[in-house]
């Protein structure tokens, strides 16, 4: 099945990506009505830098494959936090280190998180 079609689409087909290629702690939070960026915001880490390259590698080829533009990369080349702004989600990889330290998820605390128990393996 091709997705990727409305944001919900594509936001669930960049966290199963994401899930398969071994991302932790993926967490979608919902900026609709909050940002004129983007609809939504994930935010993952992994546990070294290849797997960070190797996850945003996959992000990038799965949104390629369904159609979609991929606007933007940004950190590939050092490897500690890789965004990549696909329009309607903007998806962030970070490493363990760098993730705690950013703190992303407390910037936006009054956005909802999107639940995504169906699209991970536990």
């Amino acid at each position: 099945m091709l997705m990727g079609n409305t944001p919900e689409e594509l936001l669930e087909l960049v966290v199963r990506t994401a899930d398969d290629r071994q991302a932790k702690d993926i967490i979608p939070i919902d900026m609709r009505g909050i940002s004129v960026l983007t609809d939504y915001n994930v935010i993952s880490h992994a546990s070294n830098k290849r797997l960070i390259n190797a996850i945003a590698d996959s992000i990038v080829e799965a949104a390629t494959k369904a159609g979609i533009e991929v606007k933007s990369i940004e950190g590939k080349q050092n490897g500690d936090w890789v965004l990549i702004d696909l329009g309607d989600v903007i998806f962030h990889v970070f490493d363990e280190e760098e993730r705690s330290h950013y703190r992303l998820e407390s910037l936006w605390t009054e956005a909802p998180t999107v639940d995504i128990t169906d699209w991970v393996n536990e």
